[in-house]
């Protein structure tokens, strides 16, 4: 019974050393990450801008009306949210038909990566998340910082 009782306790030890290693691990990886991306934006130009770019598909039974909910809701967001700079946005015209059905572009312009950390998360960010979620047949995100 002793025998079992160590065994035991041996296995729950190394499980538990086994999480605390891998979690020690993660937030090394996390901190390092971090800080190259601190010193990512410390090594941009001083008028480098943060873009976030945003097309979405509406699947075919969204109707008008929900279309409009939705770019109402979106332009919404940067009275709401107040890392965004600023918000534009427009329909597809391109005559090359490569938007795969695409019809909606938005482009958010943010100073740093942690505003744009900060609106991912944000309330009403996740809130328009819930509204436009079921309307979209897909969505394209692309974010990257200017460069001359």
């Amino acid at each position: 019974m002793k025998f079992l009782h160590l065994a035991c306790t041996s296995t729950v030890a190394a499980l538990l050393l086994s999480t605390m290693t891998a979690t020690a691990a993660d937030s090394a990886k996390k901190k390092a990450d971090k800080a190259e991306a601190r010193k990512s934006e410390a090594a941009r130009p001083a008028k480098s801008q943060l873009l976030h770019v945003v097309s979405f598909k509406f699947k075919d039974s969204a109707t008008k009306d929900d279309i409009k909910r939705v770019e109402d809701a979106f332009r919404a967001l940067k009275s709401k949210v107040p890392q965004i700079k600023k918000l534009v946005w427009g329909l597809n015209n391109s005559p090359e038909g490569l938007n795969k059905g695409c019809t909606h572009a938005w482009v958010l312009t943010f100073g740093s990566e942690s505003d744009r950390d900060a609106y991912l998360v944000h309330p009403d960010h996740k809130e328009f998340g819930k509204l436009v979620g079921p309307l979209l047949g897909d969505v394209f995100v692309v974010d990257f910082w200017t460069k001359d």
